[in-house]
């Protein structure tokens, strides 16, 4: 049995002091053992514990109800051990786990009786007696109140093993069988609390899938929330607007606070085991380590029938962030709503700073600094880290240098990939230098570029757009005739702001029936509102067109449709361009909303042989006859026909295995012009008429 030999064996502190009350325990078993033989009629027959003779029967109805009241000689002297150990060397797991779970010493004595065969095997035949049943080793209910000398009765004792007391509810004591009658119901200590009483540390296998760990974040509301956690706040929700922000305030208010952290990934929540049996889990090991949970991002549990109800309810600290606002349903405790705050652009430049430093590059860290391309990209503390991870491994399979390119790679791998099902995804391959646009188009496209870079100082910090609801995007109305360079364009600022460029696709966007096309509309902007990426809705009078008279049901919810977009569009985020070849079919209310409004000239002759030299130089290969100012003053193309044109004289000559000659230049032209409805006139194609008809 447990004895003083347990001491030989060096033990985790505070051990000694769980060991002493199992030890005291044994003097009530051998008590209770002692006194079953005295009153057993029959306590040598060898089929005792299988079945209930007349004997057995009548001893039972004659037993005396009185229980002997309990010694507590014992109990102080082992605690005045205990205290004495505590003021030297802290106290002990037991003692600290009462504290955290609000244990009395009622639920204490009840945790041992059920946890002593954990600990000595040899309880198992002595609880096996006791229950007068070889199959059933671990104390009942009814055992444990008669090992503690209370009356089967006592109410108080008995609510102390309810669902909603301390032990049961923080998963410390399982109550097994509960079709059994109350007092013969098992007791079970699961093995998670045992190895955390013998000093090991490692988490529920249970969680070992949700926890995740945060980086800290600090700011000025840090020390506020820490202040509320060591008041004992049971329940805090942050709304983050930018990812990480909000479980960044926590982490490094938990750390300020001196609170350890059980961070869990609520994407990452199973739907097996029930939702009620982990929320048990969670709770137990914030009772076991006295840590906060951090929950997040509490949309992915909100969907889940009485998940949040349940996890709000463990009676202990408890921390949700989440990026939409907190609905009372959720929790019947008023939890403390923290708004977390945009992350700066000073901010975020310090975190790259501090990721980069670690890689021990500093070249890589001056290149990416003097590119802002951190402060300009909205990435949580934790993508940072991962997009600095991401860029490392490039250069390692590249065998290159760590530079500003692969730190944008990385970066872009960091975007939520829901975005890719409703829209496509485009790389930027394209500059400024390859834009051929007058001077005043160039202008206000790289306007609009100097508005994203920056809006955290003119929104934020000048505070320019106060009130209204209206968010921190930047939207701008991209118009002109189809070739001239308006998703072009697009691309080009997507790449001088080191983002992807997304191109709506409005098939997946426009349903026939109502209310459909909104709610397409609005999960395209829920996905890119944590994407960093210019939004392209390429022919966006498609949804964007004027509102009309409501002359039938159709004008109505097309009018309902155009409404909605309004609204929305003002509470976007992020960088949205539209682009219409009509630009009198946009509604005259979404220009009011937009910030840039540049219209795209169909090319003049200057303009069209730029183009045409663009799109045959090297490395194609091309004869030295060509007359590309020919091209350019006698074919009035636009910037995309031209490129067509060109990439069909390219295959012309390919298959004829050469260079790309005149001829091949004048067909291609001859097929563009029949592909857009015009007549091929051969006084226009003079003096290579006869090239073009000889093909």
């Amino acid at each position: 049995m447990l004895d003083d030999r347990s001491a030989v064996v060096a033990q985790p502190a505070g051990v000694a002091h769980l060991l002493a009350r199992a030890r005291r325990l044994e003097t009530e078993v051998r008590r209770l053992i002692e006194h079953r033989r005295r009153n057993d009629p029959a306590p040598d027959d060898p089929f005792r514990g299988l079945y209930l003779s007349e004997a057995a029967i009548e001893h039972v109805l004659s037993e005396p109800d009185p229980v002997p009241p309990a010694d507590r000689d014992g109990l102080r002297v082992v605690e005045a051990a205990a205290d004495e150990d505590e003021r030297v060397g802290g106290p002990s797991r037991l003692r600290l786990l009462a504290r955290r779970a609000e244990l009395t010493e009622l639920d204490v004595e009840l945790l041992l009786v059920a946890l002593v065969p954990d600990l000595d095997s040899r309880f198992e035949k002595l609880y096996a007696y006791l229950n007068d049943d070889v199959t059933r080793r671990r104390a009942t209910i009814g055992l444990a109140l008669e090992l503690l000398r209370i009356p089967a009765t006592d109410g108080a004792a008995r609510a102390r093993l309810h669902a909603a007391a301390p032990l049961v509810r923080t998963g410390l004591l399982t109550i097994e069988e509960p079709d059994r009658p109350f007092l013969s119901r098992g007791l079970r200590i699961p093995d998670r609390v045992t190895a955390h009483l013998l000093g090991d540390d490692t988490p529920d296998e249970q969680l070992l899938e949700l926890l995740t760990e945060r980086r800290p974040l600090d700011g000025p509301l840090v020390g506020a929330l820490a202040d509320c956690l060591l008041a004992g706040e049971p329940l805090v929700y942050v709304r983050e607007s930018a990812p990480g922000t909000g479980t960044g305030l926590v982490v490094a208010a938990a750390t300020r606070a001196g609170r350890p952290l059980i961070g869990l990934d609520l994407t990452r929540w199973p739907p097996y085991p029930p939702t009620a049996d982990l929320v048990t889990v969670v709770a137990r090991e914030a009772a076991l380590t006295g840590g906060l949970v951090l929950a997040h991002p509490i949309e992915a549990l909100a969907a889940v029938p009485g998940a949040l109800q349940r996890l709000s309810a463990i009676g202990l600290p408890l921390a949700l962030v989440g990026s939409v606002h907190w609905d009372p349903s959720w929790s019947s405790l008023v939890p403390l709503i923290v708004p977390a705050g945009q992350m700066s652009a000073g901010t975020r430049t310090g975190l790259w700073r501090h990721a980069l430093a670690r890689t021990d590059d500093d070249g890589a860290l001056a290149a990416w600094t003097e590119s802002a391309s951190g402060a300009q990209l909205v990435l949580g503390p934790d993508q940072i880290d991962r997009a600095v991870s991401a860029a490392t491994a490039l250069a390692r399979f590249q065998r290159t240098p760590l530079d500003a390119g692969l730190l944008r790679r990385g970066a872009m791998a960091q975007n939520a990939a829901g975005l890719e099902r409703l829209a496509r995804r485009i790389e930027p391959a394209v500059g400024w230098p390859d834009l051929v646009l007058p001077p005043a188009t160039i202008g206000q496209l790289q306007e609009v570029s100097i508005r994203a870079r920056n809006r955290d100082r003119v929104l934020a910090h000048w505070r320019m757009r106060p009130g209204g609801g209206r968010g921190r995007g930047v939207l701008a109305l991209f118009a002109g005739d189809s070739g001239t360079g308006k998703t072009m364009a697009a691309e080009v600022i997507a790449a001088d702001l080191g983002l992807d460029l997304y191109t709506v696709n409005l098939a997946t966007v426009v349903d026939k029936y109502v209310g459909e096309t909104e709610k397409n509309l609005e999960r395209i902007f829920a996905e890119a509102g944590g994407v960093n990426a210019v939004l392209l809705f390429d022919e966006a009078d498609a949804v964007f067109g004027k509102r009309s008279e409501v002359r039938d049901a159709h004008d109505r919810y097309a009018n309902i449709e155009s409404a909605y977009l309004l609204q929305r569009m003002e509470s976007f985020d992020g960088l949205a361009i539209l682009s219409t070849n009509l630009r009198s079919n946009i509604d005259e209310a979404f220009t009011r909303r937009l910030d840039s409004v540049i219209d795209f000239p169909a090319p003049d002759e200057a303009a069209r042989a730029a183009l045409w030299h663009r799109c045959l130089a090297p490395p194609l290969p091309c004869a030295p006859d060509l007359d590309l100012d020919f091209c350019a003053r006698s074919f009035s193309l636009s910037g995309g026909n031209i490129r067509s044109a060109a990439i069909t004289a390219a295959y012309l000559a390919a298959g004829a295995g050469r260079p790309v000659q005149m001829s091949d230049l004048v067909s291609a032209i001859a097929q563009e012009y029949r592909k857009l409805g015009r007549l091929v006139l051969d006084r226009e194609f003079a003096p290579y008429t006869a090239r073009s008809t000889a093909r």
